[in-house]
């Protein structure tokens, strides 16, 4: 198993804590918190994890404006990202495809594939 880092941006600390767990006892990857874009942002600049697990509603800076900052910068413009939301519509889907986004897990999501969705989505062996 490949040791991978994966940052979760979401402002529910029972998303946090779950993500956690999921990817930290079933995969081994370790896996960094932010609860805010802006506290992402830096974290994802300072650390440069392998991917990145983004909240789309989230207040102050939501993941589609946090998704954008990370694009705008040469140190982060090239980690994978991937999508967490609870509220999907076609019209999204299609708008984060055309953008750039790697793909979408939608919450609530199970936390026993988990690790599997993510690795899919970024093209990793498990």
């Amino acid at each position: 198993m490949t040791n991978r880092r994966i940052l979760v941006i979401d402002d529910e600390t029972d998303i946090q804590e779950v993500v956690q767990l999921c990817l930290e006892i079933t995969v081994g990857w370790t896996v960094m918190i932010a609860s805010s874009g802006t506290e992402g942002l830096l974290v994802a600049e300072a650390e440069q994890p392998n991917g990145i697990l983004l909240d789309v509603m989230m207040p102050d800076l939501d993941g589609s404006a946090t998704f954008a900052k990370l694009q705008a910068k040469a140190s982060t413009r090239d980690i994978p990202v991937v999508l967490l939301t609870a509220k999907l519509q076609p019209a999204d889907r299609r708008r984060f495809d055309e953008i750039g986004v790697k793909g979408i897990i939608e919450k609530p999501f199970d936390p026993v594939n988990l690790a599997n969705q993510i690795a899919e989505l970024l093209e990793w062996e498990l």
